[in-house]
């Protein structure tokens, strides 16, 4: 059942990639062109359409057979999570494809429904008995319906970013366009973090740390990528690697903050060298791709994602969230880094909302915030949810 699982992920995985070159078509493609010299690019968005359909289809598939196989629903483990919220993206798309029928959308959507996945595969990937903790019906409740409202809430960033390259001015230097290159950057420091990755688990590298660990106790930690940063009061155990060049806070998974690391450098050297092909910053390339975008359309979709997103994000998060603390540990509310994230993010889209339908913020100001909004989710899935040790980490 795991091989099955795993196979129906691999066949979404390349329906998303098929989804992503046809919408891509649909919008760019020279070739296809009928003889009055127009586009057929309905037909091209939606054969896009089908394939992101069946994409969900497949990893609806995975998501059914790895719960029979692992005995609990998949999201218990980095791995599980993020290849939920992937799926939970895809979904949202499917929805509120059929709603607006925006071939923008999928372009810019599948990509990154293909990158969380493969993102995920950077994890350990094999199924686990649940803690303590873990072993509760509020597991699925909590986290599915938690992933399901960050997956809508996700739709809302790709609008805001749409919307952003399409209006902003890059022949201009100013704190928007270096603001958006440094969204883009973080997206490509994604990509670089999933390149290093796989180039490290090819070469089967591992360097193993005895450490002090934040309750006192000497421990192991693995390491997977060269030793940038170690572990608190650490010792090198394996012959012939990397030395720290210094030792991380016990508070501090030390070996996950590497890996952050790592990201960041990998992801400014593929940086530059896309600006220096490119000759312009990265939105200014995308820029003309999206000359037949509507600002106001894509404004209206990156608005209603969030509304519809936002209320399942705060049951999940918030409600079910504190339900499963007050059995489990006996409290409603403990201040633990990964529930104060999830409160950031609820006060976050609430202000959205205050300042989209009473203040009047549209456009730009919108857009912004969405991105933003999506910028506070991932800071609290990779760098909460790993490097901060808490209750809550998957680390």
């Amino acid at each position: 059942m795991g091989a099955i699982s795993g196979n129906l992920l691999f066949i979404a995985f390349f329906l998303y990639l098929g989804a992503t070159i046809t919408f891509t078509v649909s919008i760019t493609g020279k070739k296809w062109r009928n003889k009055q010299g127009e586009m057929n690019g309905n037909r091209w968005g939606l054969i896009g359409y089908i394939l992101s359909i069946l994409g969900s289809i497949f990893s609806l598939g995975y998501f059914i057979t790895r719960w029979i196989h692992a005995g609990h629903a998949p999201v218990s483990n980095m791995f599980e999570y993020m290849t939920f919220l992937g799926i939970a993206i895809g979904f949202a798309f499917v929805i509120i494809y059929a709603i607006y029928r925006s071939n923008y959308l999928g372009m810019f959507t599948m990509p990154i429904v293909m990158l969380i996945i493969a993102y995920a595969s950077m994890f350990p990937g094999e199924v686990a008995p649940l803690i303590p903790a873990l072993q509760s019906y509020w597991l699925k409740i909590h986290v599915i319906t938690v992933a399901l409202g960050q997956g809508i809430l996700s739709i809302g960033f790709v609008a805001g970013l749409i919307y952003l390259i399409r209006t902003l001015d890059f022949t201009k230097t100013n704190k928007q366009t270096r603001a958006l290159e440094m969204v883009m950057y973080s997206i490509i420091s994604l990509v670089g973090f999933i390149l290093m990755g796989s180039i490290f688990n090819a070469m089967n590298y591992e360097s193993t740390f005895a450490y002090v660990n934040e309750n006192g106790i000497e421990a192991e930690m693995v390491y997977n990528l060269p030793a940038l940063v170690g572990p608190n009061e650490g010792q090198l155990l394996t012959e012939g690697k990397m030395t720290p060049l210094f030792d991380a806070p016990a508070i501090i998974v030390a070996n996950d903050l590497n890996t952050v690391i790592w990201s960041l450098l990998s992801g400014l050297v593929i940086y530059w060298l896309l600006r220096l092909v490119l000759r312009k910053r990265i939105g200014g390339a995308i820029q003309p791709i999206l000359k037949g975008v509507s600002p106001q359309a894509i404004d209206e979709v990156s608005y209603r994602a969030i509304a519809i997103g936002f209320p399942v994000f705060a049951l999940g998060g918030l409600v079910f969230a504190m339900i499963w603390a007050q059995i489990a540990w006996t409290r409603f509310w403990g201040w633990d880094p990964k529930e104060v994230w999830a409160l950031v993010t609820f006060l976050f889209y609430a202000a959205y909302l205050h300042l989209r339908l009473s203040k009047g913020w549209h456009g730009e100001k919108s857009a912004w915030l969405c991105v933003i909004g999506f910028a506070i989710i991932m800071f609290n899935l990779v760098f909460v949810n790993l490097v901060i040790a808490g209750l809550h980490s998957y680390a």
